[in-house]
């Protein structure tokens, strides 16, 4: 290898070092700004979490928004930790189920746990806690209201759920589902919210009309920071509902929530 080549392989070798500690330096920004860590410190003592890593809380909060915009001050959301709750959450909630419920069938259970875990219940447990303040969003979701955004607050759910199972294992995580998620269970049989929308608009149709409704997605769109869809319903060729949002998922949910609210009105 010549003296130049020599020369040059160093030069790459200490820029990439050097890229190396930019990023740990961006990073301290995001999760170790001392006035956040002072507000999510409050936030947990509120919430009884003894917690050991600050940054993992503060990362649950983080929306992608800020990412994209914002990278040298957060260059990481919470979606990873979003991943999971999944595993944590249903299992502490199968379990007791199991134990409470010993004359429930197998489908009903399973029923009651989806109801439990579903993004509608788990934005009433985050406006419940107050996790809209401590959302941190790039300014444009700031003045379009998405810090009341149901589906966002759901999300912080289940990232803050990812982030004390791995802060503090599955103990306390199991703890903080039996102390502000699973008590939801009351309320949800006394109100009998144990089918989802798209199933009881399902049932409906099927019943009056011996048909299954039909989602379609007629556009996609790409915002400032995330990808909508814009979803039709359709009773036989007839649109008899539409909506947008971020995923086709739940614009067919919001979609389905709408016509079944407007057919009880």
């Amino acid at each position: 290898m010549s003296s130049w080549n020599i020369i040059g392989f160093k030069f790459f070798i200490f820029h990439i070092l050097l890229l190396k500690l930019y990023l740990m330096v961006i990073k301290k920004k995001a999760v170790e700004n001392q006035a956040f860590i002072e507000k999510f410190e409050k936030l947990l003592l509120s919430l009884e979490i003894k917690h050991k890593d600050i940054s993992l809380y503060i990362l649950a909060f983080i929306h992608r928004s800020i990412v994209n915009e914002k990278n040298d001050f957060a260059p990481e959301h919470n979606e990873r930790l979003e991943f999971l709750w999944d595993a944590v959450l249903e299992l502490a909630i199968t379990n007791n189920l199991y134990r409470n419920y010993p004359k429930k069938t197998e489908w009903e259970l399973t029923d009651i746990r989806s109801a439990i875990v579903r993004w509608t219940n788990l934005s009433k447990i985050a406006k419940t806690l107050n996790f809209s303040e401590y959302l941190v969003l790039w300014k444009w979701e700031e003045m379009t209201w998405w810090r009341q955004n149901d589906y966002l607050l759901a999300n912080v759910v289940e990232a803050l759920l990812g982030a004390i199972y791995l802060d503090l294992w599955n103990e306390v995580a199991t703890n903080f589902v039996e102390k502000y998620i699973y008590p939801t269970v009351e309320e949800i049989l006394e109100n009998n919210l144990t089918k989802d929308f798209k199933t009881s608009i399902q049932e409906y149709a099927q019943a009056e009309f011996d048909i299954t409704p039909d989602y379609k997605v007629i556009s996609e769109a790409w915002l400032d920071h995330d990808k909508t869809f814009e979803v039709w319903v359709y009773l036989w060729e007839k649109l008899v509902w539409k909506w947008i949002w971020s995923s086709k998922k739940k614009a067919q949910e919001k979609a389905a929530n709408d016509w079944f609210n407007n057919l009880n009105k």
